[in-house]
């Protein structure tokens, strides 16, 4: 079901993580964008396949395949299976199936209708009161409306005689009432119960999603810290956004590669789940197309932080890679385009000399460059963005035209991020004299009337991300939350 990306336009400090967008591990899956914009028109590009897995990095993602269909690639049933586990007849198979696509459809006309006793008949009480939550952080978030485009089956088992699970992979489309709209796509596991003799969701899983599991490997957050006051060198002219702050370079011309290097945040200790994703990438500030890479962390509550490095190429969900990478570390990444629609992704930890490559085929556009520090969303997760403090950002660099330029020499603006009141979550200041460093400071919401509004030049199509799909796509480690929402709106004068 549809849940708003925690990672991604983040603006709502709760989890929606009943309902489904890069990464958010289920996180960055983008979010909502400033009201009151009116972005110019998308310029349409050709249709691109989903990418094709990295060389050296395995992924598990079903390919496409009509609705209801079984996706090839989906998780098979283990040899483990008993009689505790097993396949349940045709017709449980079709009465399952019917509960699910209902479901689907009464959260779409709840949140159409904003009656959420549409969805009362399909799940049981605790699940309608997290569906009722979920729809509640969409609206909050700057979600207009909400479709079920696609869903394809996995596996359907049942566990004893009043239990069963059935996996699908879900692909929505979110409209935002700024005109911006985003498509994400990740996997569902739903657990259904039986209930006077009638089949009803007890829970929503989304496994590739960090924040859906028990976090492991994490470290200690930071003290609880109140955001910072807006800071003095903010960047003049910024456009504005609900889930991107940064740079863009977006002038005519054909962007082939990017490059940034950041500090990893150690964010502060939070009540709810949170996470923020730092990247560079090509394409996405036009267009819908976007090819990114970076870390991300999220906080667990009080749980504890988990980090990890994340790929992603819209519209599948990003995936996370295995490289290390710890608060404070210095961490350069660089996406590189070596032929038409083949590229070399490097993600190096300059603190621990450790490394991550892959090659990619990816149909771009080509039409920008950006440096982003983001709020995973997308879909159907809104997570809220965590208190990062302030990051640095040094040695960003782009080619365009086969020229390398910096953030000054080639033209690119300043993205502030903004809340569902317009209010600033997260400022970028002004370019350092080197011409390519600059920071994005957490802070503590100031009206919008604060930002010099730029008279329009940026129309950012929002889109995934937990950058894995967080798959954090996706979001977001990042499991699947699509991280990679496409996205920073402009503030129009």
């Amino acid at each position: 079901m549809r849940a708003t990306k925690l990672f991604a336009a983040l603006f709502v400090f709760l989890t929606l993580s009943l309902a489904g967008c890069g990464r958010i591990e289920a996180l960055r899956q983008p979010v909502g964008r400033a009201s009151g914009m009116t972005p110019t028109a998308v310029t349409p590009v050709a249709a691109t396949p989903t990418p094709a897995a990295p060389t050296d990095v395995a992924t598990d993602v079903p390919t496409t395949a009509p609705a209801t269909s079984t996706p090839a690639g989906a998780p098979a049933p283990t040899a483990a299976a008993t009689s505790r586990d097993t396949q349940p007849s045709a017709a449980v198979m079709a009465a399952i199936k019917a509960v699910v696509e209902k479901a689907n459809n009464e959260q779409v006309d709840a949140f159409t209708k904003k009656d959420p006793t549409i969805m009362k008949d399909t799940a049981t009480t605790s699940y309608y009161e997290q569906l009722q939550q979920t729809n509640r952080d969409l609206a909050d978030n700057g979600v207009d409306t909400i479709k079920l485009v696609k869903i394809e089956w996995g596996p359907i088992t049942l566990n004893g005689t009043t239990g069963a699970s059935a996996t699908t992979f879900e692909t929505w489309d979110t409209s935002y009432v700024d005109g911006n709209s985003d498509e994400s796509r990740d996997r569902n596991v739903y657990t259904l119960v039986l209930d006077n003799g009638s089949w009803k969701i007890q829970d929503d899983a989304h496994p590739d999603s960090g924040l859906d599991t028990p976090p492991t490997g994490v470290q200690p957050a930071a003290s609880p810290q109140p955001p910072q006051p807006l800071p003095g060198n903010l960047a003049p002219n910024a456009s504005s956004s609900r889930n991107w702050s940064g740079y863009v370079a977006s002038k005519s011309g054909t962007y082939t590669s990017v490059t940034g290097t950041w500090i990893v945040p150690r964010p502060s200790a939070s009540l709810t789940t949170s996470a923020a994703a730092t990247w560079v990438g090509i394409g996405g500030a036009r267009n819908r197309d976007l090819i990114q890479a970076g870390t991300e962390e999220s906080v667990a509550g009080s749980n504890g932080v988990r980090y990890s490095a994340w790929i992603e190429m819209l519209p599948a969900s990003s995936h996370t890679v295995p490289l290390k990478v710890n608060p404070g570390d210095s961490v350069t990444v660089s996406i590189t385009q070596q032929s038409q629609d083949n590229w070399l992704i490097t993600l190096k930890n300059n603190t621990t000399g450790k490394s991550y490559e892959a090659k990619e085929n990816y149909q771009s556009s080509l039409s920008s460059a950006e440096w982003i520090e983001e709020a995973p969303s997308g879909g159907r997760r809104v997570y809220p963005l965590d208190n990062f403090g302030t990051i640095a950002f040094s040695d960003a660099t782009a080619v365009v035209n086969g020229k390398t330029v910096s953030l000054t020499t080639g033209g690119a603006r300043a993205v502030s991020m903004t809340d569902n009141t317009g209010r600033i979550i997260a400022a970028a200041s002004k370019v350092g004299s080197d011409g390519k460093s600059f920071t994005v400071t957490r802070t503590d919401s100031l009206p919008l009337a604060r930002l010099n509004r730029s008279n329009g030049i940026f129309s950012f199509d929002p889109s995934k991300l937990l950058k894995s799909e967080v798959s954090f796509g996706s979001a977001g480690a990042i499991g699947n939350v699509s991280v990679g929402s496409i996205g920073a709106d402009s503030a129009q004068p």
